[in-house]
């Protein structure tokens, strides 16, 4: 009886645990596709500001959506999440909490911007594209090597062959772009490695942070930081034009598709997701900028999407091949392991039925 209540008790957890891993899957997914549109969406807004010009000037600029739409987060943030903000909640964070918090807000929200920015004034974005696959696979190895987490041979090989994919893509886009490491190229990396940092302190943080207070407090940081920084950089002029009438109409898009809903299920995604699933989430990232930039901006891909995307898209079926098999053999080594320790606990009660046991 005791055996069974025990089987019973096992299954139940397996069906709990079951939802939630789909559950992070599916929001990474969600995440990806979001943030692979983020471009189109940017493009297709600053077009807007182009045709409506303030005093000649471009008010729909990078640095205004994602510094406004970023402040305008925080207005959803504040009413789903008000409640997490506690004097109880609060007290429970020791120094190690403020402090993943804080490095959190510096990477995603302040550092890995600026990195980008600088990189696309020194290359194209072509590079930075086929630079920033790298992406993936080195993700897999740092929750390794850092987090001490399984490598998957399975998702580690789909995300070098998705890479490939991107590199034929790019390759066979025939519009002259060339290759050459130079100070861009050098930004996108520091800028992966930086995006990948903030990957992994966030799935630390998240861990023993309620998710209201990780979200509103790196926002709040990581937006005033990224201020600064692009005043520093660009000139206290940079943000005239953020309160424009132009910018507050369309703003709101940005800061509802990419900010709100993409950092959501981002943030609440890597919670419960495995790391082979964001690995394999992330590979199909520069497809989907590609297919959703046909879609949004009639832009024309090349020859290169039909071979490119079918490697990307072989990876991605091999990715989840692999996670199928390693869930099973995971599934069978935990049905070995429960049957052998049956047969230990069977061993002891016999052992303890019998009243002589020798000298």
């Amino acid at each position: 009886m005791q055996k069974d209540n025990s089987m019973s008790h096992a299954e139940t957890h397996e069906g709990r645990q079951v939802p939630k891993l789909l559950l992070g899957a599916g929001l990474v997914w969600l995440a990806v596709f979001v943030y692979a549109s983020s471009n189109s969406i940017v493009a297709l807004l600053t077009q807007i500001g182009r045709d409506n010009p303030v005093d000649g000037r471009n008010a729909i600029t990078f640095c205004n959506l994602l510094f406004l739409g970023s402040l305008l987060s925080l207005i959803p943030m504040v009413f789903m999440f008000w409640r997490d903000w506690t004097r109880e909640n609060l007290s429970k964070l020791s120094r190690k909490d403020w402090s993943v918090l804080t490095v959190s807000a510096v990477l995603s929200s302040a550092l890995t911007p600026a990195l980008f920015f600088i990189a696309l004034d020194y290359t194209t974005v072509t590079n930075v594209v086929l630079i920033g696959r790298i992406e993936p696979p080195l993700f897999l190895l740092a929750t390794y090597f850092i987090l001490g987490e399984k490598l998957d041979p399975w998702a580690f090989a789909a995300g070098l062959i998705a890479l490939v994919g991107a590199v034929i893509i790019i390759s066979l886009k025939g519009d002259g772009a060339s290759f050459m490491v130079g100070k861009g190229e050098i930004a996108t990396v520091a800028a992966t490695i930086s995006f990948i940092a903030s990957t992994l302190v966030a799935r630390v943080g998240l861990k023993g942070v309620p998710l209201g207070i990780f979200s509103i407090y790196r926002t709040v940081l990581g937006t005033a930081i990224y201020f600064f920084f692009a005043m520093y950089l660009y000139g206290p002029l940079h943000f005239q034009d953020v309160l424009s009438p132009v910018v507050w109409k369309w703003v709101w898009v940005y800061a509802v598709i990419v900010i709100v809903i993409g950092q959501f299920a981002w943030n609440i995604g890597l919670k419960n997701a495995r790391s082979s699933d964001v690995s394999l989430a992330t590979s199909f990232s520069p497809l989907a900028a590609l297919l959703i930039a046909m879609v949004l901006l009639g832009e024309d891909p090349g020859p290169g999407l039909i071979p490119g995307g079918a490697i990307i898209l072989s990876a991605i079926a091999l990715g989840q091949f692999g996670r199928k098999r390693t869930i099973m053999a995971e599934a069978e080594a935990e049905a070995a392991k429960k049957e052998k320790d049956d047969h230990v606990d069977e061993a002891l009660k016999a052992e303890g039925r019998i009243n002589f046991k020798g000298a």
